[in-house]
């Protein structure tokens, strides 16, 4: 299978989120100057600045004049939506989560897809579909593509046991996560499922996961509006 390779500031942007992700720089702590990056990535300086401002841009490092770049505050980066687990949720709320998995499959990346997981078209990716289940009530579709570069044992895995969330945190350690939130319709597969009319509006996500310098996952994950809603935490 061959992947597209990420552009060298990308890279950049990826060792520099995975040493913060795994605690190797805590808040506060000096980033390697441009030089120190340039040199061990064999990139040009432009390259390296340009992977730094983004960055600082995103809120990960901040950047003072004459004094170099360090890894930004807690308070700085706390404001994006945590990935969480499903299970871990109707847990917390004192119910019991099951789940229907209705497919685990390898299939062939279209054009589309394929742009999303950074792969080549018609490259091999694992496919999951599965129902969650709120003490019996469906409160989550959701339908994952994973890049099996990152979780090559991903079709072994009994989802009946473990949520494909918790998998591949503890699999493909996430370092970068981007989503949309958008109110929309269900598909007929996606309303039959949930128990619900076609007709009912649900909330829809679609994320992608990044672990290191991979795109790990693509998933839409489908919520009846009326059983579901998000929340969060902001630190200022």
């Amino acid at each position: 299978m061959t992947q597209i390779p990420l552009p060298a500031y990308e890279q950049v942007k990826a060792f520099i989120k995975a040493q913060i992700s795994r605690g190797v720089w805590r808040p506060g702590d000096s980033v390697p100057s441009e030089a120190a990056l340039q040199q061990q990535f064999g990139v040009s300086r432009m390259t390296v600045n340009r992977a730094v401002k983004e960055l600082a841009v995103e809120g990960v490092v901040t950047r003072v004049k004459g004094s170099g770049t360090a890894v930004a505050q807690l308070h700085r980066i706390s404001s994006t939506l945590a990935v969480r687990d499903i299970h871990e949720e109707i847990l917390e709320r004192g119910h019991t989560h099951s789940t229907t998995v209705l497919r685990v499959e390898a299939v062939q990346a279209d054009a589309a897809l394929a742009h999303t997981l950074k792969l080549r078209a018609g490259a091999k990716v694992f496919h999951s579909v599965q129902v969650h289940f709120e003490d019996g009530l469906a409160i989550l579709f959701e339908d994952r593509y994973v890049n099996p570069a990152s979780a090559p044992n991903y079709l072994d895995a009994d989802f009946t046991k473990t949520t494909p969330t918790h998998y591949l945190l503890e699999h493909a350690p996430l370092t970068e996560a981007s989503y949309s939130i958008e109110a929309a319709l269900p598909s007929a597969q996606e309303a039959n499922v949930l128990g619900i009319s076609p007709s009912a509006p649900c909330l829809v996500m679609k994320r992608r996961t990044i672990s290191g310098t991979q795109v790990a996952s693509f998933a839409r994950l489908v919520y009846p509006g009326v059983r579901y809603s998000f929340s969060g935490n902001f630190q200022l």
